[in-house]
């Protein structure tokens, strides 16, 4: 018997099935991330017979498949002979542009019968070639969202969160994005206490809110090309609660304010202001979501000094309050 009950086949009272579905050239994170969400929520849930999931893979014909990144996976079975499974997950990776209109019709046929579908990354252009995005909120990798709106205008395609849900259909944007939803899943199926030991284990936050944004602000903003400037904006980050002004950062770099504010925008991508903004709102986000600091304490430590300064923040850049944002990451598992 398989040391992993996940993938021991056995299924009994609230076990639900996985099937994932494998193509050349996949992602091979897109299907090894929630593959293992899901395989390691049975050391907290269910029991050795009757474990939280079982996960299968699953190719057209059956056959070997090889990733985006040259390795060699082996389906479990072929799709005509997978069952109806409770969740169908379709990674993405550049094989989805050439994946197949044998797979496509499949997906067409068989999502309808399976309770929840995601995608992960690029999957979504899979879903979207099987007409089951039509008129549907999706969300894809950042760098694809403008490609999938193009070829598929009939899809609402959100640019901003790392996953969405519109009903039974789950999009979720690059890569990690995958492991954030199937701990979503994971916490809506067996609960909070399940997924916090899943999460331990996997060393990554219980749940980054579905409406995140898909870039943080170091990554939305460009790293500096100067070690000078560089620095500042690693220290600027660290010390959120300190003067982050345009003056003060400019002494920090040895520049002057006006050298150092058109040299930030020309190699960050955004003013200094712009960038100040977005590291607190992205370190309060975070602490809302994760801890149970007091809000004026988070605003304190972010440096936005008074509950008011870091409501007037959220309102403008979220369009909701603090207290809002705390309350709907707490009851939203997945965005939707």
């Amino acid at each position: 018997m398989s040391n992993d009950p996940s993938r021991a086949g056995v299924a009994g009272p609230g076990t639900r099935s996985v099937l994932v579905v494998l193509f050349d050239d996949v992602q091979p994170l897109d299907v090894a991330g929630p593959l293992d969400v899901f395989s390691l929520a049975a050391r907290y849930a269910g029991t050795e017979e009757a474990p939280p999931y079982v996960v299968r893979t699953a190719s057209v014909g059956g056959r070997v498949v090889r990733t985006a990144g040259g390795l060699r996976l082996v389906p479990d079975l072929d799709l005509a002979d997978a069952e109806d499974p409770d969740l169908l997950l379709v990674p993405g990776g550049p094989g989805v542009e050439h994946a197949g209109d044998e797979l496509v019709g499949w997906l067409r046929d068989r999502a309808a019968r399976s309770r929840r579908v995601v995608s992960v990354c690029t999957g979504a252009w899979l879903l979207a070639e099987a007409g089951l995005l039509r008129g549907r909120r999706a969300t894809t990798h950042w760098e694809a969202c403008a490609h999938l709106a193009r070829l598929h205008p009939e899809v609402r395609v959100e640019t901003g969160p790392i996953f969405v849900r519109d009903g039974s259909i789950y999009t979720s944007a690059g890569v990690t994005a995958g492991v954030d939803l199937a701990m979503a899943l994971v916490e809506e199926d067996h609960g909070r206490a399940v997924a916090h030991e899943v999460a331990r284990l996997l060393v990554v936050f219980l749940r980054r809110p579905g409406n995140q944004p898909q870039l943080s602000a170091q990554l939305a903003a460009q790293a500096a090309r100067s070690d000078s400037l560089r620095e500042v904006q690693h220290w600027a980050t660290a010390n959120l609660a300190a003067d982050l002004s345009v003056p003060a950062l400019a002494e920090r770099a040895g520049l002057s304010p006006r050298q150092f504010a058109r040299a930030f925008a020309d190699q960050a991508g955004v003013t200094p202001g712009r960038y100040v903004d977005l590291i607190r709102l992205e370190a309060a986000q975070r602490m809302l979501a994760d801890t149970r600091e007091g809000v004026l304490r988070i605003a304190r430590h972010c440096g936005y000094g008074t509950q008011e300064g870091m409501r007037r923040a959220f309102l403008r850049e979220l369009g909701v309050s603090p207290t809002e944002y705390r309350r709907a990451v707490a009851d939203t598992p997945a965005a939707g």
